[in-house]
């Protein structure tokens, strides 16, 4: 009688059963493209980063510098250029109107300033809707950028990142029966770029995501995906479905009533 015990499958290939064979050996040629990529891996973040923080440190550097006079410039006096010195120097001169204009004389000129920008009929509008802008970002509690949401865009079942810049107001909203929100739709690579997009509270999507991942979802393309953060429970629970609209048409008639129809097969 065999003493081997079933549930144990014989040895192949002179290993003991259960035992994992060793592993292959790299070559030199795919040990060598290994290194090349880990290096590649490695120094593009830090290199990409630094030539754009040099790029921006030397277009203000050639913007400021050569205002300032030469008896005070001190690349007058040293054998070197000294980087960062026009940044320095336009965050110090920033600094010293903001303490300014919070006096009694600063904010009369700004008022003198403003109206005389508010009688040129084309600087006025630019003047207005850029100073708005800012007023809006700058806001301790503004809200703009402050969360990232999934849309339905360009169509029912395609969703798209996007971010809250406040809620709509105006002529806008009072044409709309629902509460819409204002959605900023990036493009991708470039996030700068995009659309404005006024969408019902009730049909946005709010992510876990911070902003910044969000933003580096949309500049890379979806190649760098950040991690679903939310409980395990949450997380099996699917929330949106594109079925929902695959045998549906939505008409609107004069009277913005909506009614849906059946596709015909």
């Amino acid at each position: 009688m065999s003493t081997t015990s079933p549930d144990i499958p014989p040895a192949t290939d002179g290993n003991p059963a259960g035992r994992p064979k060793p592993a292959k050996k790299m070559t030199l040629s795919a040990r060598l493209r290994a290194y090349f990529l880990a290096g590649i891996l490695v120094t593009a973040p830090i290199s990409i980063t630094l030539y754009l923080a040099w790029l921006f440190i030397s277009f203000v550097d050639g913007q400021v510098t050569p205002l300032i006079p030469e008896a005070y410039n001190p690349t007058t006096y040293l054998p070197f250029a000294l980087p960062g010195l026009g940044l320095v120097i336009m965050a110090v001169v920033l600094t010293l109107i903001g303490a300014l204009t919070a006096g009694i004389l600063g904010r009369l000129w700004v008022r003198t300033s403003e109206g005389v920008l508010a009688r040129m009929p084309v600087i006025r509008s630019v003047y207005g809707a850029f100073k708005q802008i800012f007023e809006t970002i700058l806001a301790r509690q503004s809200t703009a950028f402050r969360e990232a949401v999934l849309v339905e865009y360009p169509r029912r079942g395609i969703w798209a990142v996007g971010f809250i810049t406040g809620r709509t107001q105006g002529e806008v909203q009072n044409l709309t029966e629902e509460e819409v929100i204002n959605i900023f739709l990036p493009t991708t690579p470039n996030p700068t770029s995009g659309f404005l997009l006024f969408v019902p509270r009730k049909e946005l999507v709010p992510l876990s995501m911070t902003v910044e991942e969000a933003i580096k979802m949309v500049i890379s393309g979806g190649i760098v995906t950040p991690p679903d953060t939310r409980p395990l429970e949450e997380q099996k629970v699917p929330r949106v479905a594109a079925a929902t609209y695959e045998d549906l048409d939505v008409l609107r008639e004069k009277d913005r009533t909506p009614v849906l129809v059946t596709k015909k097969r």
